[in-house]
């Protein structure tokens, strides 16, 4: 585990050199919300999928999250100041262009990378997102309630339920997740999605009712391609067999 300065916030990532022959193009992996480098991207098999095809292997810990700096006001938040640390993540790894992969909270994060910074972004891979990347501003904020509440036995709203469950079964910091809910709830415009010219690849489950339509928000990038994951919910989704076939794929096929 490594350790960098992102402005005020001290940030954890991991940095994984290539084990198969070194393709020379890295790949940045950005985490969900209340997830982390680890339970996102090493527990799936992500890391060990992407060094094993030539690609070093970036994953950082989002601020509020993980081994990272919490910060417990919802400004600290914003989506664009998380985009901003990804961004100097790879100024501090001296990478010029990577490959971006964000899931859930972690696409929008880098589809606002994308779009502010076109020539730092070889590709796009979204995950988890779908058209909420516009048409909502990410998880309800009913579940800050759920980070927050003494009594999650009295929850009955099924994604409150879930994301708590999975908070307390991460060890996360609930207060800072509660404001991190509260203060990243930026969307883009039809039109800012229109000028991400950089080749996409949209991956939605099936059966996930978070991340919104895929194929309406594919349609609305100039190069998107997007696949449907068979059967998964939102949880579920990320270490699915289609969907990293879907990303190896695209990454050797991208132009």
């Amino acid at each position: 585990m490594h350790f960098f300065q992102s402005g005020a916030a001290r940030l954890a990532y991991i940095d994984e050199s290539p084990t198969g022959a070194n393709r020379d193009e890295p790949i940045l992996l950005v985490h969900g919300f209340a997830s982390s480098h680890a339970v996102n991207w090493v527990f799936p098999l992500w890391v060990k999928t992407l060094t094993a095809d030539g690609r070093r292997t970036i994953a950082l810990d989002n601020r509020g999250h993980g081994r990272s700096e919490k910060f417990y006001e919802p400004d600290d938040y914003r989506t664009q100041a998380m985009a901003d640390d990804a961004l100097r993540l790879l100024d501090h790894l001296n990478i010029e262009r990577a490959d971006l992969m964000g899931y859930s909270m972690g696409a929008r994060i880098s589809a606002f990378v994308a779009l502010k910074h076109p020539g730092r972004v070889r590709s796009l891979v979204i995950g988890g997102l779908g058209l909420h990347l516009v048409d909502g501003a990410g998880l309800p904020v009913g579940i800050a309630d759920a980070m927050e509440t003494d009594r999650p036995d009295l929850l009955t709203d099924h994604q409150q339920k879930v994301f708590r469950a999975f908070a307390d079964a991460t060890k996360s910091d609930r207060k800072a997740l509660a404001a991190c809910i509260r203060g990243s709830r930026q969307v883009l415009s039809v039109e800012e999605v229109a000028r991400i010219a950089t080749p996409t690849l949209i991956c939605v489950g099936t059966k996930d009712d978070v991340a919104g339509d895929p194929h309406a928000l594919g349609a609305l990038f100039p190069d998107a391609r997007v696949v449907d994951i068979p059967n998964r919910d939102h949880n579920r989704s990320v270490g699915d067999k289609v969907y990293r076939e879907a990303v190896l794929d695209f990454l050797r096929t991208r132009r």
